[in-house]
């Protein structure tokens, strides 16, 4: 997609092993109990992103939402039946310390990543941390922004069509399309992605760019009526 911008193909290069790596913050997921502790949130109207949770508590510190999650939900969650393992702390961990973890996880495969010739460079991080931590771009060039709305763009369409990760992951029962665009429309009327970027993934999805990736989402196989709205997509 980045291609399809224009963009040249050596930050091409380097935007891939970006969104490569971007997940790095949460290596090691245990599917279902990262669905099950933050479906619990989401059913509860719990923030689930460190910025939505500094604005519903705002004497918590920058960095610290994990803590103060725990904190505030530690009994809560026994009761779920999530005692406050280290595991269970993990989980909370990447979602609302994404960024910190994500740097540990990044530390430990410096190693091979220099063995390999990997550049990492300092905007590649700051677009791996859009979805969760927007305000870390506010100073950065227009180029570096875009980059990581692409990211998430591409991302979310998938998470909301990815029959395993639905089913256990967030516990969905179903996956729709129409609901995947819905939610990157709500995110362009929030200002989280431009236009541009929205435009393109609705020109690329029609077009059949990301039939192959939406297959495997689905497992394998689309119904006409699924690619019959994709096509619709301009």
């Amino acid at each position: 997609m980045a291609q399809h911008l224009s963009y040249e193909r050596s930050r091409v290069r380097q935007f891939q092993i970006a969104c490569l790596l971007h997940d790095l913050g949460r290596a090691g997921l245990e599917r279902q109990l990262f669905g099950k502790i933050w479906s619990w949130a989401r059913s509860r109207n719990i923030p689930t992103r460190p910025a939505e949770w500094r604005l519903a508590y705002p004497d918590s510190s920058y960095g610290k939402e994990t803590e103060a999650f725990v904190k505030t939900y530690r009994d809560a969650l026994a009761e779920q039946g999530f005692p406050l393992t280290r595991w269970t702390y993990e989980h909370i961990e990447m979602r609302l310390g994404f960024a910190r973890r994500h740097r540990r996880q990044l530390t430990r495969i410096t190693p091979l990543m220099k063995s390999l010739d990997i550049r990492w460079l300092p905007w590649m991080e700051k677009v791996t941390l859009y979805y969760y931590y927007p305000e870390k771009l506010e100073r950065s060039p227009d180029w570096v922004k875009e980059l990581g709305e692409i990211l998430v763009a591409c991302e979310q369409l998938e998470a909301y069509s990815n029959r395993r990760r639905g089913a256990d992951y967030y516990v969905r029962s179903q996956e729709s399309f129409h609901e995947a665009f819905c939610y990157l429309d709500s995110l362009q009327r929030q200002g989280r992605l431009r236009t541009r970027v929205v435009n393109a993934v609705r020109q690329l999805t029609a077009s059949g760019n990301f039939d192959a990736l939406l297959k495997a989402a689905r497992g394998g196989t689309l119904s006409r009526s699924e690619q019959q709205f994709l096509r619709s997509l301009q």
